[in-house]
């Protein structure tokens, strides 16, 4: 298989051209993941690189890919599961429905990734990083979250219960929708984004700053949880009109 521009047609993945320069412009299945691993092994474990490569639909499960990088990759319901993906790094990739549950994903950091109705249940994200991404319908349920970053991400209808965002800044997050039930905002500064129609049912914002975050369809039932956070007046009006009262 082609390692680079300069080399002639395609062949096997062995250890014989992997790694020196990276991957470029393949479909890989499990057996030539595996294979590039044991190359990687046998130089000193040097990290992989991925670019344009497509992996959808393939099994990915358990394998080792500690900081291995992947550049403008497909991983469309690929399976994650289990895997050491520790330090990756991912920019520009597609990744609708791919499963990353139980995977170890400490301080991997995606970049401008369409990661639509993944599956994070689980997963090990402590000081993992989304910025610019997609994460419409995504599930992070009971995975370990310390540290864990989003910006400028759309987290519309995503599963976040229990998470903790205390004392972080939210750069434009859009929460519409999202199950946010028990979700720790307190003291957390909203630099823009939207909260509307979320689930809040158990969120705390005690100290919050929500002057610029979007709060239209917060229920009546919801309007205490923001006790202690400071919001606009305009926001505030909103709020007092779900009370079924008119400002003047």
């Amino acid at each position: 298989m082609s390692q680079d521009s300069t080399a002639p047609a395609p062949g096997p993945v062995n250890a014989a051209n992997a790694t020196a320069h990276g991957v470029s412009e393949l479909t890989l299945t499990r057996a030539d993941v595996e294979r590039l691993i044991a190359a990687s092994l046998a130089d000193n474990r040097q990290p992989l690189h991925f670019t344009d490569c497509d992996f959808e639909g393939a099994d990915l499960s358990r394998l080792d890919l500690r900081g291995a990088e992947f550049h403008r990759c497909t991983i469309a319901e690929t399976s994650f599961f289990g895997a050491a993906l520790s330090h990756t790094r991912w920019v520009r990739c597609r990744g609708r429905e791919a499963d990353f549950a139980s995977a170890d994903l400490v301080d991997a950091a995606f970049q401008s990734s369409d990661l639509n109705n993944t599956s994070w249940r689980r997963a090990k994200l402590a000081s993992a990083s989304f910025r610019g991404c997609k994460l419409t319908g995504a599930n992070f349920e009971a995975c370990t979250s310390l540290g864990l970053s989003f910006v400028e991400t759309l987290l519309v209808g995503a599963h976040l219960r229990g998470l903790s965002f205390r004392k972080a800044t939210l750069e434009q997050l859009d929460f519409s929708d999202a199950d946010l039930a028990g979700v720790d905002f307190r003291e957390a500064i909203f630099d823009g984004g939207s909260l509307k129609d979320a689930n809040l049912k158990g969120a705390r914002f005690d100290g919050a700053d929500l002057r610029e975050a979007d709060l239209s369809g917060v229920r009546l039932v919801d309007a205490a949880l923001f006790k202690g956070a400071t919001i606009s007046h305009q926001q505030a009006a909103v709020l007092v009109t779900e009370l079924g009262l008119r400002v003047m």
